[in-house]
């Protein structure tokens, strides 16, 4: 990772219900190289957060649901050109999947083979990787 770039701390999470995960799609974002990209859903964690914490918060604030943190999956370190980012993807359960899509134009529950064909933000391709394999 570049170290003149600020480096973002968020978390993901991996909404698993059965054989299928939640994929999110963002709409416009101020940078490019996300806009319209699929990915699972989480954001910045902030002050004193729990990695838990910020995870079920940004859930809340994104989808108006309630997620149950579950075990941490992986650790990604990508470089996106005007920043850094460290994502903790936690794998999760929801006890409802009603969700409203507060921050994403769609949402789909496909299976780890379904998500291939999908157009991935880059710092979640691991885990779709970790997920068919």
């Amino acid at each position: 990772m570049n170290k003149e770039k600020s480096c973002v701390e968020v978390v993901a999470a991996v909404i698993q219900s059965r054989d299928k995960y939640l994929c999110v799609q963002r709409g416009l974002t101020k940078f490019p190289y996300t806009s319209f990209k699929f990915e699972f859903p989480g954001g910045k964690v902030e002050g004193n957060e729990s990695l838990p914490e910020a995870l079920e918060r940004e859930i809340r604030e994104e989808l108006e649901c309630a997620i149950i943190v579950g075990e941490l999956l992986l650790t990604v370190d990508h470089s996106y050109p005007d920043f850094n980012i460290r994502m903790h993807c936690f794998l999760c359960s929801a006890s409802d999947k009603k969700f409203t899509l507060n921050e994403h134009i769609n949402a789909r529950w496909l299976t780890p083979q379904e998500m291939i064909d999908l157009d991935w933000a880059e710092a979640d391709k691991p885990i779709v990787r970790l997920l068919t394999k």
